[in-house]
């Protein structure tokens, strides 16, 4: 098993679509028996969270969001952790809303300090 998230920022490495997270959103990750939580914010996201379990390698959870636009929106992640040869860590995403149409699939990998 890749090595806890606990305190790690991790950043996409490419943008979405418009409203949705991208390479300026940062997330913070917070791990403890099984549980994952995350905030997150930049870019198209004014503030969100995350909130689900971890067994194994597989991270299992739910996220809601506030965009710049004003709007809400909710969806369904599930994530395969992936240690990179440099030893960072990636998650490798499907996702879906659940709060408006649409699906897909994204990779967000940790950033070094002078990243953030």
């Amino acid at each position: 098993m890749a090595r806890s998230l606990d305190g790690l920022v991790l950043a996409p490495v490419a943008d979405q679509a418009p409203g949705q997270v991208g390479t300026r959103t940062r997330f913070g990750y917070h791990e403890r028996d099984g549980a994952v939580w995350a905030e997150y914010e930049g870019g198209d996201v004014v503030l969100g969270r995350l909130v689900g379990t971890r067994k194994g390698d597989r991270l299992d959870f739910r996220y809601v969001q506030l965009g710049t636009d004003g709007g809400t929106s909710s969806g369904h992640c599930v994530s395969t952790v992936v240690e990179l040869p440099d030893g960072r860590v990636r998650l490798e995403e499907t996702w879906e809303w659940e709060s408006r149409p649409g699906s897909g699939t994204s990779v967000v990998e940790q950033v070094t300090p002078h990243e953030h």
